[in-house]
């Protein structure tokens, strides 16, 4: 695997793959790698000939407050699990590198970052939505492969990439989870003894609100209300959010959801210092309609996970 730090060099080697007639893969990363995104890497190499991770923890995307000083770095390590999960190319720019002047150009994608995480981190997906633009502008066509842990990001990216029609195939994976249920994360290395053993009632929490979906359940509030009383049960555990969203909008209905319905199941929580997110899929089932279980989590590669 060949390790890269200049833009200009990184945009012309994956220039000289295409024109050979190969296809390239890009999992953008901001470090600090884990078994997920090995499962992303691995799903990139066998779908593509070419496969290019990037390592950069971008500092647009912090607020003040956050931890973008203390996010963990490690690329010795990034580039070992890199190698053996199947990349042929690690691409680790330097702050100077992305930026070589002060920035005066953002991407912000409306609409779907006005809640949630949009809200509860302002100008974050505007930093999310600005360094993946300039990632494939890097790469040039290509697959992205981007975890669903980080859902809303990841309608997000998607529509970027639509909105300005970069030659980027946006590719979804599963999330990677920890055999108690715990999303795949790299803040999780923050975590207490304590808190790890607490922090998978985000999971749970999801798994009672899809439940209570799929027994029909179908208005918003209500499927909050259950996640947040699971979440509860946890007292060092502090709830940002818990919502109920379109799977393809985030919208809120005014009312319920529509029998029927894909929605979608989010969570943000802090254990301590640490502020973790999670996400699950559920169908709404017609009221007095037979209970449905969520759909099957997977815990084992080779499935695909977020950051």
């Amino acid at each position: 695997m060949k390790v890269e730090t200049a833009v200009a060099a990184m945009t012309a080697t994956l220039e000289a793959e295409r024109a050979t007639g190969r296809r390239v893969g890009l999992v953008p990363t901001m470090g600090a790698l884990h078994p997920g995104h090995a499962a992303l890497i691995r799903r990139a190499a066998d779908e593509c000939d070419v496969v290019v991770v990037s390592v950069f923890v971008n500092p647009l995307q912090f607020g003040p407050t956050e931890d973008f000083e203390r996010y963990p770095r490690d690329l010795d390590a990034d580039v070992a699990l890199a190698a053996a999960a199947g990349a042929t190319h690690l691409f680790a720019p330097t702050v100077a590198q992305m930026y070589p002047s002060p920035v005066a150009t953002t991407v912000s994608v409306a609409g779907l970052t006005d809640t949630m995480e949009g809200a509860h981190r302002p100008g974050h997906f505007d930093g999310v939505a600005t360094v993946v633009a300039k990632l494939f502008a890097i790469a040039g066509p290509c697959r992205a492969y981007f975890g669903e842990k980080d859902y809303q990001q990841l309608l997000v990216v998607r529509r970027m990439a639509a909105d300005l029609s970069f030659p980027v195939e946006v590719v979804a994976c599963p999330t990677e989870r920890e055999p108690d249920g715990l999303a795949r994360s790299s803040r999780n290395a923050y975590l207490s003894p304590a808190e790890r053993r607490a922090a998978p009632v985000l999971h749970r929490a999801l798994q009672a609100a899809a439940e209570a979906a799929g027994a029909g359940v179908s208005d918003p509030a209500g499927l909050r209300r259950v996640m947040a009383e699971v979440l509860a049960t946890e007292p060092d555990v502090v709830l940002d959010y818990a919502e109920a969203v379109d799977a393809g909008s985030l919208a809120v209905p005014d009312g319920a959801f529509p029998a029927g319905s894909d929605i979608r199941l989010l969570v943000a929580a802090r254990l301590g210092a640490t502020r973790l997110i999670d996400n699950l899929a559920a169908t709404v089932a017609a009221a007095g309609a037979a209970p449905t279980h969520p759909r099957p989590t997977r815990k084992a590669e080779p499935a695909c996970a977020g950051a």
